[in-house]
């Protein structure tokens, strides 16, 4: 369980496939802290630390994980946003992020707005997915709030801050992101088509 606030942006250092697994080996700066069997947030994407040297750890991609999110687009030297898992008595300074990517996104347009920044992100609507207004949504694993939303679409406000330290400010227009919508509106959702179908 994650909240939706990076900590820092990893470095992707190795990139290795094996069958339809691909293994990923990163660098941070919280490397030393890290144990094998922990769970890490890598652009939203919840992911099992299975190998922890002096410099880099490494995590493992299945074919499930590659098909709904945009780390098989990943290259060496590309920037992920990383978060550890919450501790029970941590504050919740975003929202609920299970670090299970419903799907990708692609960002459509980026506007600047005097010191802040205006993404449009376009998806392909399906299953209980919906975004709504004011409401939250992780793009690459960050906790943000819905501006305009669509149906097929949505906006988030990116402060300066954010802009630096994720990876937000590498994102233009075309860039693949991936989305979590939010837990609560999913369920609502789900719980709202049954009763109609009834």
């Amino acid at each position: 369980m994650f909240s939706g606030i990076v900590e820092e942006v990893g470095i992707v250092k190795n990139i290795r496939k094996e069958g339809e697994n691909v293994h990923f080996t990163l660098t941070c700066n919280f490397v030393n802290e890290l144990k094998i069997d922990q769970s890490l947030s890598h652009n939203g994407v919840c992911l099992t630390v299975v190998k922890v040297t002096d410099k880099t750890y490494t995590v493992t991609a299945v074919q499930e994980t590659l098909i709904k999110s945009n780390l098989g687009l990943l290259k060496v030297g590309d920037k992920v946003n990383l978060e550890r898992s919450m501790k029970p008595d941590s504050l919740l300074d975003g929202h609920i992020v299970q670090g299970h990517v419903d799907q990708t996104a692609i960002c459509t347009k980026v506007e600047e707005a005097d010191g802040s920044w205006y993404y449009t992100f376009e998806y392909e609507p399906k299953n209980d997915n919906v975004t709504v207004e004011k409401g939250s949504v992780s793009v690459n694993g960050v906790s943000l709030t819905v501006v305009n939303s669509q149906d097929n679409s949505f906006q988030v406000a990116i402060i300066p801050f954010t802009h630096e330290i994720t990876n937000f400010h590498t994102i233009k227009e075309g860039t693949v992101v991936n989305i979590e919508f939010d837990i609560i509106g999913k369920y609502i959702t789900k719980i709202v088509k049954q009763y109609m179908d009834k």
